[in-house]
């Protein structure tokens, strides 16, 4: 069986670069199938993020998608339909090369494209962000317009789409259209070399510092926590665009016993160092931090807000999902963690059972159910 990857670029690294990457190393390796990935807009002469499997056939087309946006308008409008009148040539041109049994593309980043190439290939979207975040946050921020048209044109290619595969349950509301609906979370490669003890007065945070993630209430969060607990610390690991304000936001309040680290180059042992995991984001789609977590045997408290944590967290079984924006209830939970080395440790061993649920094996199995039924 033939299964090719779109994806515009494999530069970054990401949660869909990185998941794309391991389930193609898997299919590869272990299912046995002819993978190839075709890259849009990745550079030339850039390496690719993760490390790739040699038996996978890798198409880089090295479109300069994003060049447009360095001209002003009116060139700006020319060179964008140029550009991308050479990605739907050179796309079309590589899938019709391979003639793959299954295509596989992301829902946005122009899976337009994909689903209007002719070929025989059935065509899956692969649905990695939260949509109720991509599809109606704009609307809080008074661009509705454009997000009708997003809307509009979401819906038109879920419709065209032979499979529609999103991460959780509560996302099939928004593909009320599509032919078909199949609900495969993601699973983490991640080894795990030590489980915590539970017992290390440390609260660690992981992700990317950017608006999404909510790391703004977890600080104002730890503001009531610490009051309370001052022997205990907030590790918070990631970069982004907020780095210095959420950085500022802590010098100037005062806040007590929290370090933005950056980037770890080691997080399982920073898991593993850790008695509990935060995660405050204002919508999730599927959260590898949380089961990379419990999988360490930490247990997690975070929002219930659209729709990844509710997926994975087994309320007040191996952690605690608080109504969304609920800060006090946040901190008053979080404190009762903090308060119980009992507690912590019989939510650890939940959480350690709860994340086999999301083995690699488990989660590869249901894909190759969906590529044998097509």
């Amino acid at each position: 069986m033939k299964i090719a990857y779109i994806i515009p670029s494999l530069e970054v690294k990401g949660g869909a670069e990185r998941i794309v990457i391991e389930k193609a190393n898997y299919i590869s390796e272990q299912l046995g199938f002819d993978v190839s990935i075709i890259i849009q807009c990745h550079h030339k002469d850039a390496p690719i993020a993760y490390p790739l499997s040699e038996k996978i056939h890798c198409v880089n087309l090295g479109i300069p998608y994003y060049s447009q946006y360095k001209y002003k308008f009116p060139k700006r409008i020319w060179t964008k339909w140029e550009i991308n009148k050479r990605l739907r040539k050179e796309t079309t041109a590589a899938v019709l090369q391979i003639d793959p049994d299954i295509l596989i593309c992301l829902p946005f980043f122009k899976p337009n494209v994909v689903y209007q190439i002719p070929c025989r290939a059935k065509k899956i979207v692969e649905v990695h962000e939260p949509l109720a975040y991509h599809l109606y946050s704009d609307f809080i921020n008074g661009s509705w317009i454009f997000k009708l048209f997003k809307i509009f044109y979401f819906h038109n290619i879920v419709k065209n789409a032979d499979v529609v595969v999103c991460l959780n349950n509560d996302e099939r509301q928004y593909l009320k259209k599509a032919k078909r609906v199949e609900i495969i979370p993601n699973f983490s490669s991640m080894v795990i070399s030590q489980y915590s003890t539970c017992n290390t007065k440390r609260v660690i945070a992981v992700g990317r510092l950017t608006p999404v993630k909510g790391y703004e209430r977890l600080i104002k969060i730890w503001g009531i926590v610490t009051t309370k607990h001052p022997d205990w610390h907030l590790d918070i690991f990631g970069d982004g665009c907020l780095k210095n304000e959420l950085t500022n936001y802590v010098n100037d309040n005062h806040i007590n016993n929290i370090t933005l680290h950056g980037v770890s180059h080691d997080i399982s042992q920073e898991y593993a160092n850790s008695s509990i995991c935060a995660v405050t984001s204002y919508y999730e789609g599927f959260s590898l931090v949380i089961l990379e977590a419990m999988m360490h045997g930490v247990p997690c408290i975070a929002f219930d807000c659209p729709d990844g944590p509710r997926s994975i967290i087994n309320n007040n079984q191996c952690g605690y999902l608080i109504k969304d924006g609920d800060n006090n209830l946040f901190a008053e939970k979080l404190c009762e963690l903090i308060d119980n080395q009992q507690l912590r440790k019989q939510f650890s061993n939940a959480a350690i059972e709860r994340a086999k649920s999301f083995d690699i094996d488990v989660i590869m199995g249901k894909w190759k159910s969906l590529f044998e039924s097509l």
